[in-house]
């Protein structure tokens, strides 16, 4: 079955070389999902491609294919690109990879392509970027299928603020036993984590350190899940970095 698509908005996640003169182009679009692309004799140095096919700018695509790689016929741009730079730039090529390594291709989550938009504006704001990759984080996984329970532990009672939790991956929040350290920190059962941070990541509110802190191991281990053994090479990158 032909398929084709014209004027999609999307993103370039990652391109690679394609035999002499061509480009594989990875792309996040709001209606078809993650899509592979080849783009003809993209590499030639006068090709009008060259320019157009950048991470983090937004672009109306045009392809049209048999398979599960289509053919890159137009691109345009829409609107602004997002203006990242030093450990901002960093962050959106984590937020790349991410879809890249968890997203299926030819599944379309549109509200994963609003929130995707969404993180790359506020990180070209200026904002936190730890706060900024939680929610992106939690939208991905939510997504997938796999949206953390925050509010209510895994029997569905309510999260108690004042209570020490193991979060299970695969379960949710398990009440600790009284004995337990009020820091997070790693159990042989799962994670340990304060209930109140629990509350905070389900309310998106990032101001203490300590919810910060707690959030980020969480949403690590929980992602970690998902990639089955799979590194992430920017997130090294950024953990020297302290943002991630």
């Amino acid at each position: 079955m032909k398929r084709r698509a014209d004027q999609e908005p999307g993103y370039v996640l990652h391109t690679y070389a394609y035999k002499e003169t061509s480009l594989i182009v990875e792309a996040l679009t709001r209606r078809y999902g993650r899509v592979a692309l080849i783009a003809k004799g993209a590499r030639r140095p006068r090709s009008a491609l060259r320019g157009l096919l950048l991470s983090f700018h937004r672009l109306r695509l045009s392809w049209a294919g048999a398979s599960e790689l289509g053919t890159l016929t137009a691109v345009e741009w829409s609107g602004g690109a997002a203006s990242l730079g030093g450990s901002a730039l960093m962050c959106g090529f984590y937020v790349n990879e991410l879809v890249l390594r968890l997203l299926p291709r030819d599944d379309p989550h549109e509200a994963l392509f609003d929130a995707y938009d969404e993180a790359l504006g506020r990180l070209a704001a200026g904002e936190a970027q730890g706060p900024v990759l939680r929610r992106f984080e939690k939208r991905l996984l939510a997504e997938l299928g796999y949206a953390p329970r925050l509010d209510r532990d895994a029997e569905s009672r309510p999260i108690d603020p004042e209570r020490v939790y193991v979060y299970e991956p695969e379960r949710g929040a398990v009440p600790a036993e009284r004995g337990a350290a009020g820091a997070a920190g790693r159990d042989l059962g799962g994670l340990l984590v304060q209930g109140r941070t629990l509350l905070e990541l389900f309310r998106d509110d990032y101001a203490r350190a300590e919810t910060r802190e707690q959030g980020r191991e969480l949403l690590r281990e929980l992602i970690a899940r998902r990639l089955q053994g799979q590194a992430l090479h920017t997130r090294g990158i950024l953990k020297e970095l302290n943002e991630l």
